[in-house]
């Protein structure tokens, strides 16, 4: 079975920083910034006994609004629901309880997180956002 706890001292952050620097939103990631962004987050790591096997965070205030980022779940144990099992932890759990908006972004897991209730935003056209110059080049290398 594998266990889920937002404990932070449990996280082997190596680990994380690698699979993030491999991933498809933050290739090449240093581990410098995965430490300041589990250091301001809500994080998540799920555990088959003494070794982590997936992460998950949200930055949030707990009241109104969190986005859900960095959903990994390892290639030993895909395909058995964690990834959505660990997204159904935040939006279930009780610090997060009454929140009004969650969000996150996904290239290729919309059906995963659909059976939790997400959607397309319903106005998409208030949505804006400011990209790094570095994020930005990125992005577009990756369309």
């Amino acid at each position: 079975m594998i266990d889920l706890s937002d404990d932070k001292s449990r996280l082997q952050v190596g680990r994380v920083h690698g699979w993030l620097a491999g991933s498809y939103w933050s290739p090449g990631i240093e581990r410098s910034v995965v430490e300041r962004a589990i250091a301001g987050s809500h994080c998540l790591g799920a555990y088959d006994g003494d070794v982590q096997v997936g992460f998950a965070r949200a930055i949030t205030d707990h009241a109104t609004f969190a986005w859900i980022a960095d959903v990994w779940v390892d290639d030993a144990v895909r395909g058995q629901g964690l990834g959505r099992r660990m997204v159904g932890w935040f939006v279930d759990h009780p610090e997060f309880a009454g929140i009004r908006r969650i969000g996150l972004v996904t290239a290729d897991a919309h059906g995963v997180y659909a059976a939790l209730g997400f959607h397309a935003p319903l106005r998409p056209d208030r949505y804006m956002e400011r990209l790094d110059p570095a994020a930005a080049a990125l992005l577009r290398a990756a369309s």
